[in-house]
């Protein structure tokens, strides 16, 4: 059986399986799921915990001794194997396929492991652990789903989020769920609980690590080359991953671009940005980036960021980090002379 991570609590209410296997791209969200599982299953008296890593030289032939022999410690006993590569080998690969044959009645198994491809989620080891036991997939969060994640997770540690908040944690660390995760244990420390409002958290945001990709990108709104060019700088300097200020410059893009579609056809600025739900302090910035930004420009900017994007998977040619300084500058409505589409 197949379940994905938001569906893993009410299994486990219903009680426990033989086998897991957890993998997923998003890790946190494997993390949290494995400790799920270690959770019910002490709750459910397996209270002796073996904790394995496969790593070079792994004795697979231990491991199934271990799991066909009593516990010393306790009558019931949860094994751990993190499979950090997720590819166990021939001869993991067959002791797996093994244990789930014939799970032992006193064990349950739980293997981890990070992002799966398809060829390897077809495994005869996979399919073995499916059939056994129960497959737990932390998929990567949709954007139309971060709102309720984010209330979710703060409600879960007593806070209220007040109007405006779970949108600007959404807006901020879409694609970053640890980040998102860091943040709110923060609330939670400072605030203990009760409401949180956007006055309590805005100036406090600054502490994230990826602030200045954000940064970037509203002085890219705002319309300021000579801010968009310093910050380039210090965040090549500093090695921050292109991929990263691609990833908060394409956002911008992508929204404009609908906005600026939307404002052609008639539509009143304030009323596209209230409809697309920009949070009241960009509204100023995004409402100056739709006036001086026209719906080809917008379009412009789409283009030049498949491009730098097919640079950085090597589908393409030039240099990345003028390609991101043309597409900031462009969205700051200044394009050098070098800037190419």
């Amino acid at each position: 059986m197949q379940i994905n991570t938001d569906q893993l609590p009410n299994h486990l209410k219903r009680g426990l399986a033989p086998v897991y296997l957890v993998y997923g791209e998003e890790l946190l969200l494997v993390e949290e799921s494995c400790q799920s599982i270690r959770e019910a299953a002490q709750a459910n008296g397996y209270l002796d915990r073996q904790l394995l890593t496969v790593e070079s030289g792994f004795d697979w032939n231990g491991l199934f001794a271990s799991t066909q022999s009593m516990s010393l410690f306790a009558e019931r006993r949860l094994i751990e194997l993190r499979l950090p590569t997720g590819k166990p080998g021939e001869a993991g690969a067959k002791i797996l396929v093994e244990i789930a044959a014939r799970p032992p009645a006193d064990t349950v198994l739980l293997v981890s492991c990070g992002k799966l491809d398809k060829a390897t989620r077809e495994t005869k080891w996979a399919k073995a652990l499916e059939g056994a036991g129960v497959v737990v997939v932390a998929w990567p969060l949709e954007a139309a789903q971060w709102p309720a994640w984010i209330r979710r997770r703060m409600e879960a540690r007593g806070l209220t989020p007040g109007p405006g908040v779970v949108d600007l944690l959404a807006h901020l660390m879409e694609g970053n769920l640890l980040a998102c995760a860091q943040e709110i244990d923060k609330f939670s420390l400072r605030f203990g609980g009760g409401e949180v409002g956007l006055d309590d958290i805005e100036d406090n945001l600054g502490d994230n690590a990826r602030y200045n990709v954000f940064a970037l990108a509203d002085a890219s709104l705002r319309g300021e080359p000579g801010t968009v060019e310093r910050i380039l700088t210090n965040l090549r300097g500093e090695g921050v991953e292109p991929i990263l200020v691609l990833w908060a410059l394409a956002r911008e893009a992508r929204e404009l671009a609908q906005m600026a579609s939307l404002v052609a056809s008639g539509q009143p600025v304030m009323r596209v940005l209230e409809t697309r739900r920009v949070w009241a302090k960009r509204k100023p910035l995004v409402s100056a980036a739709l006036k001086r930004l026209s719906p080809e420009a917008a379009q412009d900017l789409l283009r030049r960021a498949a491009r730098t994007d097919r640079i950085l998977k090597g589908r393409g040619t030039g240099d990345v980090w003028q390609e991101l300084q043309c597409l900031a500058l462009s969205m700051s409505g200044l394009k050098p002379a070098t800037c190419l589409i």
